[in-house]
């Protein structure tokens, strides 16, 4: 062994890892022996951490990183990054040309300028979902004069002011996104254009701006990419505007603008043959035919994502013929998606990736069988809700795309085990959704688990003829599971439970209202899975203290817990809360065994970290005002239900 590794120089381990792409494998490699932890080493790029304070050691670690994630970092504030960045320059903040800082809530604007002024290369950061971000915090990222990439989505307290600042500083800005920043006006928009003419990509959705701005977005001649989902306000002068400007526009998404008309996307494609990507979802109540004959123009179009659109067969011929380069199609909820038109779409050389036909409610067996003749290549399909479905399609699909990754079967009750059985012929499968699947056993999971070992997100919602067994074949072929919901899957019991701690990396479990589940069941949990990070108890009222024990005690990681009409008490529930160091979002809705002490208790073990938490209306009234400023005061959105 020790001289097959002596072959093996640098370069070639080099160009090992980078075919390595996933966390476990990546583990694995630098366990091997000491060349590969140096070689892996030296060439990692990104940390994200969970405890600042480590930050100096890990950096000092790994000589080249530069992009450092700091959103699942509970105790991220002014006073922690005092601490880091101390006097002057820090080594680590130095090459740091890459940060996030997503929902980190307790950081306000010195901290944010401290960390700015010291990462003098920084082009990237990101502070979505920092709920109390305003103008000043804006004016201290504006001390990042070289910033290409800043994402501020739902910082809901920035106005035209603090956009301004940032225009002026940060003229280098080429991708922005302002995201339910609702406080954003015309008057910020055209200020942003005029200032940074650099910008590619825009993301103005939920705004409430008008067609002036899209007047303004017009003159941005570099602009490649406008995202505009939900802008209600904006009507059809705003793509006209768009049309006669923006001459290097490649992507368009208008979806969710009520007050927009296919007209006015056919203009704005007149205006733009060359774009590739069109987002047009939940928009338009009509497609009249000189509309789709627009779509001709569209020669090098990869994407067209249309959901909830009326279309007709002219529609599919006309996409046959002319969009030959097309990788991705969404046509979920669309009305006229028959089996005669995903024959016409597939069959001329169009070859698919994406496929997205949910809720298309008239689509049989022919309808995937054409699919599976003419796409072999695809990797994603959904199908929800296509009830017209059999095992045949499976068949089909297991016989013809053994590529593919992703696949939603939701609610569609022709699934069952016969069909699972076709299908575990796809052994590259990822993502598998099978929720309320109500003719799926044991048995079809047994043979799927055995065949589809790479399966890391699998939804089983409301299927009620899974078990333990069904678990338990889980438990033994798909060792690399991260996500799993067996929400209302009521013949799990303890065992089936136990058995899921055999799956080292699963992160994400959803399991409400299993009855038969019991403390011992979730204590088995705590102690396997060490990585799991989101927890979904709700109504499971058998499992008492002994359970929320050992998952305070073992799942440190977990960061996002549910615990709405459990059996815990006051003590378990201060033992989650106050031993668990990373948990940041807590569902605490209808504890009846918990008093109004427990929860003032429970919350100021917490309230350091607490992002998010959901309580049930009436507490207001007996928390003392102090604990609800406190949250507050770190950045904590409460929400009584």
């Amino acid at each position: 062994m020790d001289s097959a590794l002596f072959v093996l120089n640098e370069d070639l381990l080099i160009r090992i890892l980078s075919f390595i792409s996933h966390d476990s494998d990546r583990k694995a490699f630098r366990l091997v022996c000491k060349a590969f932890l140096r070689v892996d080493s030296f060439h990692r790029t990104h940390l994200r951490i969970l405890r600042p304070e480590f930050i100096t050691t890990l950096f000092s670690k790994f000589p080249r990183i530069y992009s450092l994630d700091l959103s699942v970092c509970p105790q991220i504030d002014d006073g922690a990054v005092s601490m880091l960045v101390g006097y002057g320059l820090p080594d680590w903040s130095r090459r740091l040309r890459r940060l996030v800082l997503s929902r980190t809530t307790g950081l306000k604007s010195a901290g944010l300028a401290m960390l700015m002024k010291s990462c003098p290369v920084l082009e990237s950061i990101d502070v979505s979902y920092c709920w109390g971000f305003g103008d000043r915090e804006a004016a201290a990222l504006s001390f990042g004069g070289s910033l290409r990439d800043v994402k501020l989505d739902r910082c809901l307290g920035l106005t035209d002011v603090g956009l301004a600042k940032i225009a002026i500083e940060c003229q280098c800005l080429e991708k922005l996104s302002l995201m339910w920043c609702i406080e954003i006006t015309d008057l910020g928009i055209d200020f942003l254009s005029k200032k940074c003419t650099q910008l590619k990509q825009l993301d103005i959705s939920y705004l409430k701006v008008t067609s002036v701005s899209l007047h303004s977005i017009s003159s941005m001649e570099k602009l490649e990419l406008l995202a505009m989902v939900g802008c209600g306000i904006v009507d059809d002068e705003g793509l006209h505007y768009l049309g006669k400007g923006c001459p290097s526009l490649q992507a368009l998404d208008v979806s969710r603008c009520d007050r927009l008309s296919s007209s006015a996307l056919a203009f704005l494609i007149n205006g733009h043959p060359s774009m590739l990507q069109v987002y047009a979802s939940h928009c338009f109540h009509e497609f009249p035919t000189k509309v789709i004959q627009g779509l001709k123009d569209l020669k090098n179009l990869k994407k067209l994502i249309l959901d909830g659109a009326p279309v007709s067969e002219s529609f599919f011929k006309i996409i046959n013929f002319n969009c030959k380069y097309l990788v991705e199609i969404g046509l979920g909820k669309c009305k006229g998606v028959t089996d005669k038109g995903i024959l016409q779409l597939v069959s001329g050389g169009v070859n698919l990736n994406i496929l997205n036909l949910t809720c298309c409610s008239e689509l049989t067996d022919n309808a995937i069988s054409a699919i599976t003749d003419s796409c072999r290549s695809v990797l994603c399909l959904k199908l929800e809700c296509c009830n017209l479905l059999t095992e045949k399609s499976l068949y089909h699909l297991g016989l013809h795309c053994s590529l593919l990754e992703e696949l939603d079967l939701t609610d569609c009750f022709g699934v069952n085990d016969t069909g699972l059985y076709y299908l575990s012929k796809c052994t590259k499968l990822i993502c598998l959704k099978l929720g309320l699947c109500t003719n799926i056993t044991d048995k079809g999971l047994y043979r799927l688990a055995r065949n589809c070992s790479e399966i890391r997100e699998l939804d089983l919602y409301r299927c009620q003829g899974i078990g333990d067994d069904g678990l338990y074949a889980l438990s033994s072929g798909c060792k690399r599971m991260q996500k799993l919901n067996l929400s209302y899957c009521s013949e799990v019991t303890d065992r089936g439970i136990e058995c899921l701690s055999h799956l080292p990396e699963l992160s994400d479990l959803e399991m409400r209202s299993l009855l038969n589940v019991t403390g011992t069941g979730l204590t088995a949990l705590a102690t396997g899975c060490k990585r799991l990070a989101e927890l979904d108890v709700k109504d499971c009222p058998s499992i008492d203290d002994s359970g929320f024990m050992a998952l305070a005690y073992y799942s440190r990681n977990l960061q996002q817990i549910n615990l709405s009409h459990c059996a815990i008490s006051d003590v378990g529930l201060c033992m989650v809360m106050g031993n668990l160091t990373r948990l940041q979002d807590a569902k605490l809705v209808n504890l009846y065994n918990v008093s109004n002490n427990g929860f003032e208790v429970a919350l100021r073990a917490s309230c350091v970290r607490l992002k998010k938490v959901k309580l049930i209306a009436s507490l207001r009234l007996h928390l003392s005002p102090d604990i609800v400023k406190t949250l507050k005061a770190r950045g904590c959105r409460i929400r009584w239900d």
